[in-house]
C-alpha cells in the first residue's frame, strides 16, 4: 500500500513540475509579429484571394466555423464564400482597404473594423466591415465577418 501511495505522489508532483515549466496558452498565443500579420492578412491577403479568385488563399484565411454576414443580413459559411469567390469574378479597377480599428485580446483574439473602397471607372462605391479573427496553432484565422453601409457615389467629372 505505501508502495503505491509513494507512486502516486511522485506522479502528482512530476505532472506538478512539467506543468509549471509550460507557458500558459495565452502566453503562447500572443507575438510580438501578430499586428503586422493581421494588418497584412486584411489589406493585402483577403483582398488579393477575392481579386484573383483564390479559393486556396481564401481557404487559408477563413476558419471551418467562419461566418459571413452581408449587407442584406444573409448569412453565409466558409463553403459558401468559397463558390461564391470561385463564380464571381470582381470587376472593379481598383480597391483598398482602411483599417479603422485593429485591437488584439490577450485570449488570441483580434477585431479589425474599417472602410472598404472600390474605384471602377468613374463610380466610387465603399462599404463598412468588422472582422473577427482567432489565432489557432499558431495562425490567424477569421471566423466572423460583417458588411454594412455599402454606398455607391458617383465620381466627379
Amino acid at each position: 500500500m505505501r508502495n503505491k501511495t509513494m507512486k502516486t505522489f511522485y506522479l502528482i508532483i512530476t505532472l506538478l513540475l512539467i506543468s509549471c515549466g509550460q507557458k500558459s496558452s495565452v502566453d503562447q498565443v500572443i507575438e510580438e509579429g501578430d499586428y503586422d500579420i493581421l494588418k497584412n492578412i486584411k489589406e493585402v491577403k483577403w483582398p488579393m484571394a477575392y481579386r484573383e479568385q483564390d479559393t486556396v488563399l481564401l481557404d487559408r484565411l477563413l476558419a471551418e466555423d467562419f461566418q459571413l454576414i452581408d449587407q442584406s443580413g444573409g448569412r453565409y459559411g466558409k463553403k459558401d464564400e468559397l463558390a461564391w469567390i470561385k463564380e464571381h469574378a470582381l470587376a472593379h479597377d481598383s480597391f483598398y482597404y482602411e483599417i479603422k480599428r485593429l485591437d488584439i485580446y490577450e485570449n488570441g483574439t483580434a477585431v479589425i473594423a474599417g472602410t472598404g473602397h472600390i474605384f471602377n471607372d468613374t463610380a466610387y462605391s465603399t462599404y463598412e466591415s468588422s472582422n473577427v479573427l482567432v489565432k489557432r496553432n499558431r495562425e490567424w484565422k477569421a471566423i466572423l465577418s460583417h458588411v454594412s453601409g455599402y454606398k455607391n457615389i458617383k465620381a466627379e467629372n
